[in-house]
């Protein structure tokens, strides 16, 4: 049986998305990381289900649905680094945003539904977010 998890991506995350055009296209990987900087894949494994959420004046936006495929380095990611200042993966580099440069990034290949900011979820994190305690609720 598969898992369901969620990540968090972050304004510059996604405005770096729509600065390169990759609204409408669908992301071939992710990138799960040790550094707090990257969110942890630790516990998704094939078959997964991941759910890219951004949050925009209180509301949360599902970005993007990923099944994970794998995690582990193929052909696609592109030669390995041979110095520190060398991209970790240049097959990547389209989509090097979502965290190919973070400190111990792991690709996780995904296939995934395009990247799309119009779709919001039917419940609303206001009381959460102002700092109130509160159940989260369907929105009216």
């Amino acid at each position: 049986m598969s898992d369901a998890f969620t990540v968090l991506w972050t304004h510059d995350t996604c405005r770096a998305l729509r600065k390169a055009g990759r609204v409408g296209e669908r992301p071939p990987v992710a990138f799960s990381g040790v550094h707090s900087s990257l969110p942890a894949w630790s516990g998704a494994r094939a078959g997964d289900e991941v759910y890219a959420l951004h949050v925009n004046r209180r509301e949360v936006f599902v970005v993007s649905r990923m099944r994970v495929v794998d995690v582990e380095r193929r052909d696609c990611c592109g030669i390995a680094p041979a110095a520190w200042e060398d991209p970790a993966y240049p097959g990547h580099g389209d989509w090097s945003m979502l965290g190919a440069d973070g400190c111990g990034a792991e690709a996780v290949h995904v296939d995934a539904t395009p990247v799309r900011f119009d779709v919001a979820s039917p419940v609303t994190c206001w009381p959460a977010l102002s700092g109130a305690t509160a159940e989260v609720r369907p929105a009216v």
